[in-house]
């Protein structure tokens, strides 16, 4: 059988959007399908056997969430060989893990997303957006002084998304292998 990840949206450890991960394994084993859970960093990525129906999943994982926790976010999954295949293709293979990361979208961004995106590019930032992933190079100035926040990115690409740098992504990988 292979592996998944499921992508949590803006989840925290503490404080607004908490979820707290040793406890969001003993819901999804009690409350969901998934198989052989575990979770990779606070951030929100659950690892677990591909499941049979994703999409249903992904609404589970979510529906749980929000009854357990409070929290209302969008999960995104991705099969291992979408991981590797993503990395594979990404197009900054010259940036920093850190400042590089791909946007794992719902589905395709609306037309004209990118073009919209690129009017709000900072010097030495890029993107391209490859199948559902929006990878972003943020340069040395990094995520923090960018222009391309969450509500301009959502507002631009209609569609929910959650990003995560090339070093986490190229973990993912491992984990899911």
């Amino acid at each position: 059988m292979t592996r998944s990840v499921l992508l949590l949206r803006a989840v925290n450890v503490s404080g607004r959007n908490s979820v707290p991960m040793a406890r969001l394994r003993d819901v999804l084993a009690a409350e969901t399908d998934l198989e052989d859970v575990s979770t990779y960093i606070a951030s929100g990525n659950i690892i677990c056997e591909t499941p049979t129906t994703p999409d249903a999943a992904c609404t589970a994982v979510r529906k749980s969430i929000a009854a357990e926790f409070g929290v209302d976010t969008p999960v995104i999954h991705r099969r291992h060989a979408q991981l590797v295949a993503s990395e594979k293709t990404q197009p900054f293979p010259d940036g920093e893990e850190k400042f590089v990361h791909a946007m794992f979208l719902e589905r395709a961004g609306k037309a004209g997303a990118l073009e919209a995106l690129e009017e709000r590019l900072q010097p030495g930032e890029r993107l391209a957006l490859v199948d559902d992933d929006l990878w972003i190079d943020y340069g040395s100035g990094g995520v923090h002084s960018t222009k391309l926040t969450k509500a301009v990115l959502d507002r631009a690409l209609g569609v929910a998304g959650t990003a995560r740098n090339l070093r986490t992504v190229r973990k993912l990988i491992e984990l899911t292998a």
